[in-house]
């Protein structure tokens, strides 16, 4: 009787273990390792119950499987730290950065997505690479956490600056909220994805990384292309004109058709 017990607790923080493993590899579109993770938990149990039900007929398979059950879940947390620490995080409930902190009129975000659009232009014809992020409704902390903050008006003459290959924010991301730069010089999870297109790079990665895991909208600008790209829910589209990437930042500023209309939200704060 005791070691049936062992061997229902082993089986049940097996499963928990697994279901664990395969919603966190399908959530980040990691398919082929989750099946992986599916067909050596099957076999394990197997093999466990196999070796209760036969007196210890498989134990060395069974032991060795529990070793290769620690390198799994080493491995994951080396390979995956940036998503342990997006987790630990979420945990520490650590307080986010709400748009109504940040409130405006329609028409000073007007005014901020032309100038995003035009220091991406500016970016492109000059070969600057750039990763620009626009958070909706709020900012994740753990994306400001690896930053350098900065809370100034957006200019396109600062983001070229900051994406200046001589200055020391330029491989980061610049973190936007409102009409307002909140942090620049942020490092980002990269997608896991393996289908991408193979000249896809560093940023379009982490691009596609940090909206696959947050709401939050990318622009991306190729060092090597000058192609401006934008991406949304891990979607990546390329080839923006500026008349295509001002109205994608547009819908996602929610510019109404009346461009002085104060956006009403409880705990704004004034600029400095």
């Amino acid at each position: 009787m005791e070691s049936a017990a062992w061997v229902i607790i082993d089986i049940v923080v097996t499963l928990s273990v697994a279901i664990a493993m395969l919603t966190f590899f399908a959530r980040r579109n990691s398919y082929r390792i989750a099946v992986c993770v599916a067909i050596y938990t099957v076999v394990y149990l197997a093999l466990l119950i196999l070796n209760h039900k036969y007196s210890n007929i498989a134990f060395i398979a069974v032991d060795i499987l529990r070793y290769v059950t620690i390198f799994w879940i080493v491995a994951t947390v080396t390979v995956y730290r940036s998503d342990l620490k997006i987790f630990m995080s979420k945990i520490a409930r650590k307080q986010k950065v709400k748009y109504g902190d940040y409130a405006t009129t329609d028409e000073q975000l007007l005014i901020s997505a032309t100038e995003i659009v035009k220091a991406c232009q500016n970016m492109a014809k000059n070969d600057v690479g750039a990763l620009i992020i626009i958070a909706p409704t709020e900012i994740p902390p753990h994306i400001l956490d690896t930053g350098t903050t900065m809370d100034a008006t957006i200019s396109s003459g600062l983001l070229e600056s900051i994406f200046s290959t001589k200055g020391p924010l330029h491989d980061g991301a610049v973190v936007v909220l409102g009409d307002r730069i909140i942090s620049a010089g942020c490092f980002l999870p990269l997608s896991q994805e393996v289908t991408l297109a193979k000249d896809l790079g560093t940023r379009h990665r982490a691009a596609i990384g940090i909206t696959e895991e947050s709401d939050v909208f990318a622009i991306v600008v190729s060092e090597e292309t000058g192609i401006i790209s934008v991406v949304q829910s891990g979607t990546i589209k390329r080839y923006m004109t500026p008349e295509k990437l001002l109205e994608e930042i547009k819908v996602i500023y929610r510019i109404s058709s009346q461009p002085a209309r104060k956006r009403k939200k409880k705990g704004t704060k004034k600029d400095k």
